[in-house]
């Protein structure tokens, strides 16, 4: 099924009217090429050029439509009119391997193979006679040079005056177009269902974060154990793909994963990428990515993508058509050599649209700086509850288990829920984003053991709720309304009862609160008659529907104390509106 859906993804990009968008054909790809060596026609230097600009505080590379790439093993095999420097002109002559071949001979070889047609071309003839020549002075002199021979980058040529490379020169399209190998056997093609030969080693996928920089596999066969009986020393075989359908799903799914693409984002250690099975507003002006990625150039587009996806289902204005249209969700992880698929989704937009608007409507609580995202991503949030902010302390299945959870519009994880209480807890700070996080987790758990309630019902609200009754949540008001009174008694104090208390607090409130309780009044004291009576009325609200302080309480009930302690917290620093009672000041 996922192959598949690649498949059909390139056969539509492969038709794209727009060049820039167009997936190359088969035995072609697209690659970027940091430098390009002019030639004259007797194969003499000209200059080197750097296709590279600065894109934000990194420099790209220029993209180039080049014969495709050969399998890099730990032998020497070289491209064709492209690769490595050490393969395109010599600057390590080493033998890689157990090979008596050097990669710089072997590039050679490669064009010296081309057919009598290609081969009298004259770009092909320049590039040769200049390899035959091996005079790079030309290009020791550039300044780059130093870069080139520690860094290696992939070089190709191109005939001075030319526009096209030497490896887009029509007679070396002709001779690139793939014809099955000799010894190939045919066999059904798994993905599209003819007789084709079958592609014994497919093409690496690039771009899965924390994979082999030089790209792994999700279909692979490198030991007996994994092969099936009588197919062995034939990896292809045991999963027989053609070539065309491995071409066109690799090719599929290295643009998706490429850098700068709009269609993959980060989620954890998942690259996660997204597409649609068909042209639609949601994956071309906006995509999924807007709703879940980080956009440091744009920060307001994922809030200008969830307004119009809700203006579109509230309003009932999905385009006609686009209700249907397929939504697919690929996550993949790395693991050694190969990819291992996290998560897989397919779903129509009609189904997919409420869901993303139902995790950011949970996810709603009032900000405590202006700052604070509106549509956070889910890297910010996993960061927000991470030991020390870093991803890598993540328990790695989170990220892909709570993405899985919104797009299907199920309860989120409880390990979501054990590490955001966990980080409150460690550093006696309920952050907005995390607030965030227990609100979401709350109100989906409270609508899966209340079925009856409205799927989009929010037992916890956005902000502070005055009618809240569950204990846990006044017991974090009563909480933040005793370090509210240090804080008016001891202006300035450098550390207050949350940094000594919260953990307890929250944990087990009868030990802790007889003793709060007895400080505040020491504390009410130092304040005006009327702080005094404010507080004191504050607290017997609060406290009225409690009989008695639990002993213990549960994760969950630790998680509605730090939203129910967040929400009062904010409520003091609320800007004054209409018809809103300020809390009394110190008199002086």
């Amino acid at each position: 099924m996922i192959l598949q859906e690649l498949v059909r993804y390139y056969d539509r990009k492969a038709c794209d009217p727009n060049p820039a968008k167009r997936l190359p054909s088969l035995g072609f790809e697209d690659k970027d090429i940091p430098f390009v060596i002019e030639l004259t026609s007797e194969g003499r230097v000209v200059q080197l050029r750097d296709t590279r600009s600065l894109d934000g505080k990194k420099l790209r590379a220029q993209s180039f439509l080049v014969p495709q790439g050969v399998k890099k093993t730990s032998g020497v095999a070289a491209n064709l009119l492209w690769d490595s420097a050490a393969y395109a002109i010599g600057t390590d002559r080493a033998r890689k391997g157990h090979s008596e071949i050097t990669p710089h001979a072997a590039f050679r070889a490669r064009i010296a193979a081309l057919p009598d047609t290609a081969q009298a071309d004259a770009g092909v003839q320049a590039v040769l006679a200049a390899i035959d020549r091996a005079d790079w002075s030309a290009l020791q002199a550039h300044a780059a040079w130093g870069e080139i021979c520690e860094t290696n980058p992939v070089m190709t040529f191109q005939l001075s005056g030319d526009v096209d490379l030497v490896c887009q020169r029509p007679a070396v399209v002709a001779a690139s177009r793939p014809a099955a190998a000799e010894d190939a056997a045919v066999g059904l093609c798994l993905i599209e269902g003819v007789q084709a030969p079958i592609q014994r080693l497919h093409s690496s996928i690039k771009g899965v974060w924390g994979a082999q920089s030089s790209g792994a596999n999700i279909v692979s066969f490198n030991a007996r154990a994994f092969e099936s009986y009588g197919k062995t020393e034939r990896q292809g075989e045991n999963a027989p793909v053609g070539e065309r359908g491995a071409f066109a799903y690799t090719t599929a799914l290295n643009h998706l994963l490429s850098q700068g693409s709009r269609n993959r984002v980060q989620v954890g250690d998942a690259s996660t990428v997204f597409w649609a099975d068909r042209a639609t507003q949601f994956d071309g002006e906006f995509t999924l990515a807007d709703f879940f990625g980080e956009n440091k150039d744009d920060p307001d587009r994922g809030v200008r993508a969830v307004l119009a996806l809700h203006e579109a289902v509230v309003s009932g204005r999905l385009p006609a058509g686009e209700e249907d249209t397929q939504f697919f969700v690929l996550g993949l992880a790395p693991n050694a050599a190969r990819i291992s698929v996290r998560f897989w989704l397919r779903a129509p937009l009609a189904e997919l649209a409420p869901r993303i608007l139902q995790h950011f409507a949970d996810l709603a609580v009032i900000r405590r700086y202006d700052n604070d995202p509106v549509t956070p991503s889910l890297f910010r949030l996993l960061a927000s509850v991470a030991l020390l902010g870093k991803l890598d302390n993540m328990p790695p299945r989170l990220a892909g288990e709570w993405m899985r959870a919104i797009l299907e519009g199920q309860p989120y994880p409880a390990t979501l829920l054990n590490a955001a209480v966990m980080r409150c807890k460690a550093e006696q700070e309920v952050t907005t984003l995390r607030a965030a996080v227990l609100k979401a987790w709350l109100n989906r758990d409270h609508r899966r053991r209340h079925g009856a309630v409205a799927p989009s019902h929010q037992h916890f609200k956005e902000e502070l709720d005055m009618l809240q009754t569950d204990a846990p949540y006044l017991l974090g008001r009563l909480f933040a309304v005793l370090e509210r009174i240090q804080q008016q008694a001891q202006p300035g104090i450098n550390a207050t009862i949350r940094d000594r208390y919260y953990g307890g607090a929250s944990t087990t409130p009868v030990l802790v609160f007889t003793t709060l309780l007895r400080l505040k009044n020491a504390h009410l004291k130092k304040l005006s008659d009327g702080q005094t009576a404010y507080f004191e009325r504050l607290i017997g609200e609060i406290m009225l529907p409690i009989t008695e302080f639990p002993r213990q309480l549960t994760l969950p009930q630790q998680a509605t104390f730090a939203l129910g302690y967040y929400h009062q917290r904010q409520a003091f620093y609320a800007r004054k509106q209409e018809g809103h009672v300020d809390e009394p000041t110190q008199e002086i």
